[in-house]
This record gives C-alpha cells, sequence and structure tokens, in this order.
C-alpha cells in the first residue's frame, strides 16, 4: 500500500514537472537568444563560415544553371536543330560543372564542420569556466547532475545547428528564391499552377511543427531527467548496496526509461508525418504539371525544354521546403538549449571582486571577525554578530554541536561566502576588498570527506602546487606519514587511483590531504573534521606530523574529536551561532561551563565503550 502511495506521489511530481515545461513550451520565439547564440560565430567569420558561404553559393549556383543548360541550350536548341557540336559542347560543360560542385561541396561540409566543432568547444569551454567561478551558494542548490546535463547535453543539442544548420538555411533559402524566379521568368502560368498547393502546405506542415516541437521538447526532459538519475545512481552505488535498494532503484530507472522510449516514439511517430506530406505535396504539384504542361505545350505556350525544366525544378523544390521545416526544428531546439546555458552564463557570483581589489603578495594570518551575522537562507541564521580575533600563528579550535556555526567560520575565512552583515578582515583587510585568488592562495582547507581525483598519487598530492617538484611531494607526504603506505602499493607515487581514490582507505585518503595542504605551503590552513576518518592509533602516529605542518601557521582546527585540540591556543565555543565561551583548554576546564560539559560528556561515552 505505501509503495502504491509513492508511486502516486511521483505521478503527482511527474504531471507538475510537465505542466511546467508545457508552459515553457509554448513561449514565444525567443529571436535576442538565438543571436546572442550566433555570437560565438564571430571568431570564425572570415575564415570558415566565409568560405563555406562562398562554397555554398558556387554550388547552388551550378545545381540551379544545369536544368537550364539541359533544357533550353540541350532540348530546345541542341536536339531540336540536331546540333550534335554543340551537345558534346554541352556535356562536357555540364561535367565540368558537376565536378566543380563537387569540390565546392567537399571544402562546404570541411569548413561547416570545422565551424560547428570549433563553436561547440568554445561554448562549452566557456560555459565549464563560468561555473567553475561561481559560489558556493549556486552549487548549494542544484545537483551535479543537473550540471552535467547542462554542460554536455544542451551543449551537444547545439551542434546540428552549427555544423550545418546555418550554413543548410542559406542554401535552402537561396536555392528556393533562384527556382522560384526561374519558374516565373520561364512560364508565370505554370508557375502558378503548380505552386497551387503551397498554402495548404505551410499551414498543415505549421500545425505539425508545433505538435513536432512539443514531441521532441518532451524527447529532451526525459533524457535530462534519465541522466541526472543515473549520475546520482552511480556516485551513490554504495549507499544503494548497502540498503539493499537495487531492486527499487532499478524499478524507478525503468520507469525513467520507459518514459524516454514513449517519448521517442511518440516524436518518431509525429516527425514521420511530415516527409511523406511533403512527397504528397510534390505528387500533386507533378500531377499538376504533367497535365497543365501538356495543355500549354499543345498549345505552344511554352517548349518542351519549359516542360523539362519545371520537371527539373520541381523536383530540386520540395527537398528545400523539408529541411526548412526541419531547420526550425533545429532552431527551436537551439532556442531552448541555449536559455538553459545562458541561464547559468547570466549567473553571476555571490562572492565577486571589487576593480583594482588588493593582492595578497604575502599573509601574516591575522584574522578579525567584526560584528558578523550570515544566513544561508532568510528563514535560518548560522551566525550571530559574532566578534572574534585569531592572532597570526596561533591555533586556533572551534568546538561546539553540528549546526552550530564552526564550518561556516571557515568558509567566511576562505570567503567562499560573504557575511550578510559585519566584515570579516585578514591582515586588516576586508575581504571583499581582496583578490580571490591571492586569498586562497594562502589558504589550504582539508576536509573530512577529502576528494582524490583520478590520476596519480603524485598528481593528486601536487594539486594545489602543480610547479613542485618530485621530491618536495614525497618531503610533503613524509612529514605526513603518508609516504609508509604509498611506498607499499604497486607503483609508488605513480599508483593510479580511480575516481574519488576508492582504492585507497579513508584515513589513507586524509593523509593524501595533509600532504596536498603542507606542499601548498599555505600562510591559513584550516582542518574542518580533518581527523574524523583516521583511527586512533594513525592519529597518534599524525599528531607531530600535524606540529610541524602547523608550524609558523593559523590553523583553524574544526573538531568533534575533544582530544585533537587541547594544545589549541584558543579554543572558542560555539551554540547556534553565538560564542558561548573561548579561552585554553586548562582555562576552559576551570570555567566548568559549556566545554567542560562536552569534554566530560565525551570522557563518559569513552568510558562506557
Amino acid at each position: 500500500m505505501a509503495k502504491k502511495e509513492d508511486n502516486q506521489k511521483s505521478k503527482r511530481h511527474l504531471k507538475r514537472f510537465y505542466y511546467t515545461v508545457d508552459q515553457a513550451i509554448e513561449k514565444p520565439f525567443n529571436w535576442k537568444q538565438i543571436w546572442r547564440l550566433l555570437v560565438y560565430l564571430k571568431p570564425y567569420t572570415k575564415t570558415y563560415l566565409l568560405g563555406a558561404i562562398i562554397a555554398m553559393i558556387v554550388s547552388t549556383a551550378i545545381r540551379l544553371a544545369v536544368p537550364i543548360l539541359i533544357s533550353k541550350a540541350a532540348i530546345d536548341i541542341a536536339i531540336a536543330n540536331k546540333d550534335t557540336s554543340l551537345l558534346i559542347n554541352l556535356v562536357i560543360v555540364i561535367a565540368v560543372l558537376y565536378l566543380l560542385s563537387y569540390v565546392a561541396n567537399y571544402f562546404r561540409i570541411k569548413w561547416v564542420n570545422l565551424l560547428g566543432q570549433n563553436v561547440i568547444y568554445d561554448l562549452r569551454q566557456h560555459l565549464f569556466t563560468h561555473v567553475q567561478g561561481l559560489s558556493h551558494r549556486f552549487f548549494d542548490s542544484r545537483s551535479a547532475g543537473s550540471i552535467l546535463v547542462r554542460i554536455m547535453n544542451d551543449t551537444n543539442s547545439l551542434q546540428e545547428l552549427f555544423s550545418n544548420g546555418i550554413i543548410n538555411l542559406l542554401m535552402d533559402i537561396a536555392t528556393l528564391l533562384g527556382i522560384v524566379t526561374i519558374l516565373f521568368v520561364l512560364s508565370p502560368k505554370l508557375a502558378l499552377a503548380v505552386m497551387v498547393v503551397l498554402p495548404l502546405m505551410f499551414y498543415v506542415t505549421s500545425v505539425l511543427r508545433r505538435k513536432i516541437r512539443r514531441s521532441w521538447q518532451d524527447v529532451r526532459i526525459q533524457q535530462s531527467r534519465m541522466n541526472s538519475h543515473l549520475n546520482e545512481s552511480i556516485q551513490g552505488i554504495r549507499i544503494t548496496q548497502s540498503f539493499t535498494q537495487e531492486k527499487e532503484n532499478t524499478e524507478f530507472f525503468d520507469g525513467l526509461n520507459t518514459d524516454t522510449f514513449k517519448a521517442w516514439l511518440n516524436a518518431t511517430k509525429k516527425s514521420a508525418m511530415f516527409r511523406p506530406f511533403v512527397e504528397m505535396s510534390n505528387a500533386v504539384g507533378t500531377v499538376i504539371l504533367i497535365a497543365y504542361g501538356a495543355h500549354l505545350i499543345i498549345g505552344n505556350d511554352i517548349l518542351p525544354g519549359t516542360f523539362v525544366a519545371f520537371a527539373f525544378y520541381l523536383g530540386m523544390f520540395w527537398d528545400p521546403i523539408s529541411r526548412l521545416g526541419q531547420m526550425y526544428n533545429q532552431l527551436l531546439v537551439a532556442m531552448a538549449s541555449s536559455e538553459r546555458i545562458f541561464e547559468y552564463l547570466d549567473e553571476s557570483p555571490n562572492v565577486d571582486e571589487i576593480e583594482n581589489a588588493y593582492e595578497f603578495e604575502e599573509m601574516k594570518g591575522h584574522i578579525e571577525f567584526d560584528d558578523v551575522q550570515f544566513s544561508y537562507d532568510q528563514e535560518r541564521i548560522a551566525l550571530h554578530e559574532v566578534s572574534l580575533e585569531m592572532n597570526a600563528g596561533q591555533t586556533i579550535a572551534l568546538v561546539g554541536h553540528t549546526g552550530s556555526g564552526k564550518s561556516t567560520i571557515a568558509n567566511l575565512i576562505s570567503r567562499f561566502y560573504d557575511p550578510t552583515k559585519g566584515a570579516v578582515k585578514i591582515d586588516g583587510h576586508n575581504l571583499r576588498e581582496v583578490s580571490l585568488n591571492s586569498l586562497r592562495r594562502h589558504i589550504s582547507v582539508v576536509l573530512q570527506d577529502t576528494f582524490i581525483f583520478s590520476g596519480t598519487i603524485m598528481e593528486n598530492i601536487r594539486f594545489g602546487r602543480p610547479d613542485a617538484s618530485d621530491e618536495e611531494v614525497i618531503e610533503a607526504a613524509k612529514v605526513v606519514g603518508a609516504d609508509d603506505f604509498i611506498q607499499r602499493l604497486a607503483n609508488g607515487y605513480e599508483t593510479e587511483v580511480e575516481e574519488r581514490g576508492n582504492i585507497l582507505s579513508a584515513g589513507e585518503r586524509q593523509l593524501l590531504s595533509f600532504a596536498r595542504a603542507l606542499l601548498a605551503n599555505p600562510s591559513i590552513i584550516i582542518l574542518d573534521e580533518a581527523t574524523a576518518s583516521i583511527d586512533t592509533e594513525t592519529e597518534v602516529k599524525i599528531q607531530a606530523a600535524l606540529r610541524r605542518l602547523l608550524k609558523g601557521r593559523t590553523a583553524i582546527i574544526i573538531a568533534h574529536r575533544l582530544s585533537t585540540i587541547r594544545e589549541a591556543d584558543n579554543i572558542f565555543v560555539l551554540e547556534h551561532g553565538k560564542i558561548l565561551e573561548n579561552g585554553s583548554h586548562d582555562q576552559l576546564m576551570e570555567l566548568k561551563g559549556e566545554y567542560y560539559e562536552l569534554v566530560r560528556s565525551q570522557f563518559q561515552m569513552l568510558d562506557a565503550i
């Protein structure tokens, strides 16, 4: 029964999801968005784009000229007058023209593909670079899967537009205008007769295009949902297996997969109606051409060559119309994708830099919070008008229950967020007036859940300082006690670690993060529950390494395990975003306040164990 209710909730959620998207589908065509997208063509206009346009003009002109040569010159003159030499010359000319058309098409296809690939490369690079520079608030409200879909799927969906769409659009418009002009020059009566079906065709195809547009929107929506779920499922596979939810997860994926399958079937079924209708219009035009054209020939209103020319051009006429319909769909796809891309590109970092921001050449590490208030959202205040001072070179500990504001203080020091009120200063400089790169270059952060990148052990330690030598990397690993386990690995420092360092234990990954932080040689180091994943034996082993790591640096240690902070110069005890008390371990124990109770309760838990 509960499972049935869950499925009903899921269906209700999907209805809400589809309703929102359907409203978006009905939005008017946004030409500004398309023009903004076309700006990415600018660096290649004088090379690939111009070359492709010239090649397109040459091939289109040849396509339009050949039927005239065949019908008027070959049939009405050479064949009618039995002029063999003229006929041979025409055959040679037409053969040369087709060869020239082949060369022009070769370069057109080559240049438009180079154009498309370069534009997509630039767009994806721009989007990724911009997203990397956004503030933490941006990532707090979005899943990694949804960001991945926009950087990959939405940019890829523009591939066809830039590779073929733009040039094909110009080529098809030029072809249609050329054909219509030639037909009316040859015979206005016959031209009007064969085009009588056009108004009906445009009406029906416009209705079809709207339906096709909606159906392909549904396909992209379903694909985005499935990609997001896949990303989450792969990243969370251990949790899925730990709670034995493989069956439920598979059933959920089956639902997404089925929805995607049905969306594709629906879209392809509607798209399949378009081409046959164009062909039917072509058939009607051909019937009119044969019937009315024969009548005009009999009445000597047109020559047989004109009739043949009409047959050629009528065969060429409907393909561009069909492609223009597809091009319209491409533009709709491009508009939808570009809106999603530009939504991210229009995001400004919440933490931004002022002009001529101060650059830290050297940093002593004196930290000051001046009446700082901060909230992640309007409903919950994380820090309440906190004022504190951390002297350069001191080891500062932040303790308190979960949600007391410890990590928030660390985030404000690194300027991942700006305070809602008050100021955070380092060496007397308000962080709002400081260059982000110069600030974070002097700060190293070691988290409880450390991130290990795909690559070698050597590359992971060197991540924070790419120019470090191999000897410096090895020395940093030795200092924090990581060298022992690294040497035991199959290839030592050249051992490849998979994504997130899954071949290493939690403690080994933490030791690597210590080595990475030490190698960066920061002025301020933040250890956010950094020893929580390390067993007691390993913790004792790295205490001496930590003393060397922290020596001469301002260190902020966030820890629930209070035994790790006994030697801190100053301990701040927080509760609900406020500082309750501060002092050294001995001072706070004598005070017998909140810190004393925290220590006592922790030792009681150990005694109970």
